[in-house]
């Protein structure tokens, strides 16, 4: 049983857990218990690899919206009359990100 779940396990790069290989060994004819191929698995070293969750940034209308007072109208007659800025907020490898615009 052991060269069967080592087997199944390499073939999918390490990817797959007890719950897959349980469910590959099942369809393979092979009646065996989760808790027996976890037990195993650890016995052998062998551990799933756990992929990063996707990065999604849209998460609705959340926080406040400023008014838009410069409606677009940019131009100016002299320097540091007006100033804009965008802050743009990154959830990366388990951390907060900050990309400042100016």
């Amino acid at each position: 049983m052991k060269s069967m779940i080592s087997t199944i396990y390499h073939n999918h790069k390490g990817r797959y857990g007890y719950r897959r290989i349980t469910l590959e060994l099942r369809n393979q004819g092979f009646l065996i218990n989760h808790k027996t191929v976890q037990r195993l698995m650890k016995k052998l070293g062998l551990k799933s690899l756990v992929r990063m969750k996707k990065y999604r940034s849209y998460k609705g209308n959340v926080g406040k919206i400023a008014s838009n007072i410069l409606k677009r109208d940019f131009v100016t007659a002299k320097p540091n009359e007006k100033w804009v800025t965008d802050v743009t907020e990154f959830h990366l490898f388990g951390k907060k990100l900050f990309f400042i615009l100016y």
